[in-house]
């Protein structure tokens, strides 16, 4: 019998895995989990254009516990990192941060900006450098009201996934963008999907940024509504806590609940007797980088 391929061997071999997998859920989960990892991978190394925004904001996260546990995870970072790399303030006091990403959207940031102004609650923005330079008046706009603007990345692709080298042209273009909208170089960065490697870390902190995640997911970027909303806030809600919505989506997802949910959400937190801070305020550091 002839010997087959190396390559004939390597796709039968897949083929089987494929309908061992198919037969169960879990083998279904791992595989859908690893084509989204192989279309993060695929346009991930490369700038893309602003007609390319929409991929970037394709609505599927990647998942990140399993992609965080190949590297090295969020407690561990700020263990190494204290001060540059932050996932929740101070336990002692009953302050929390609203944080909101994917800014700005036309569709659903003035919603968020009304209410946070109806209530006079100031939170912090992670700004997208595409969509910034496509609406530079809703990022005046949010400086303007007194909230806090942070960098979240030129065109939203997976940090962990690229080279240092793409990561600085990603944070550095964004600032570019971002500091005459701003009035400053903000301090505070929010790698997409919350994926950092440690190497990336320790540049942003020798140019002085902070890298900020969070202890709190809402997951309205599940384009749930304003009940599912809350019930994932209050699950892991703490003094101290840094809680991630959206007030910007991809082509597709509805942040109609976040919209819903933010009135109830400040209430709720006031009555538990939490005050709602910028980021400044609840990690005792500028909004701007040191001598920007």
């Amino acid at each position: 019998m002839r010997m087959l391929s190396g390559a004939r061997k390597a796709l039968l071999l897949l083929a089987a895995w494929s309908l061992l997998a198919a037969s169960s859920g879990e083998g279904r989960e791992v595989g859908a989990a690893a084509a989204r990892a192989a279309a993060a991978e695929s346009g991930a190394h490369r700038l893309q254009g602003p007609s390319e925004e929409t991929d970037a904001f394709s609505g599927v996260k990647p998942k990140k516990q399993s992609a965080r546990a190949k590297s090295m995870s969020w407690v561990t970072l700020q263990k190494r990192y204290p001060g540059a790399f932050v996932v929740w303030g101070s336990r002692r006091y009953r302050k929390v941060a609203l944080t909101f990403d994917d800014v700005p959207d036309p569709r659903y940031t003035p919603q968020v900006l009304d209410t946070l102004a109806r209530y006079k609650v100031r939170a912090t923005f992670f700004v997208v450098g595409q969509r910034a330079a496509a609406n530079p008046a809703l990022v005046r706009r949010m400086s303007r009201e007194g909230h806090i603007i942070g960098n979240h990345s030129l065109n939203h692709p997976v940090f962990s996934r690229i080279s240092l080298y793409a990561m600085q042209q990603q944070i550095l273009r964004t600032d570019w963008i971002l500091r005459p909208l701003a009035g400053y170089s903000p301090r505070f960065v929010r790698p997409p999907y919350g994926e950092i490697t440690p190497a990336q870390v320790e540049w942003l902190r020798g140019g002085g940024y902070t890298v900020v995640n969070w202890d709190v997911d809402s997951e309205d970027w599940r384009s749930l509504d304003s009940n599912a909303i809350l019930i994932n806030i209050k699950r892991t809600l703490q003094p101290g806590s840094i809680i991630l919505q959206h007030a910007g989506g991809g082509a597709g997802q509805d942040l109609s609940g976040t919209v819903a949910a933010l009135p109830r959400l400040i209430k709720l937190l006031r009555s538990k007797g939490y005050t709602i801070v910028t980021l400044p305020e609840l990690l005792g550091r500028p909004a701007n980088r040191k001598g920007q």
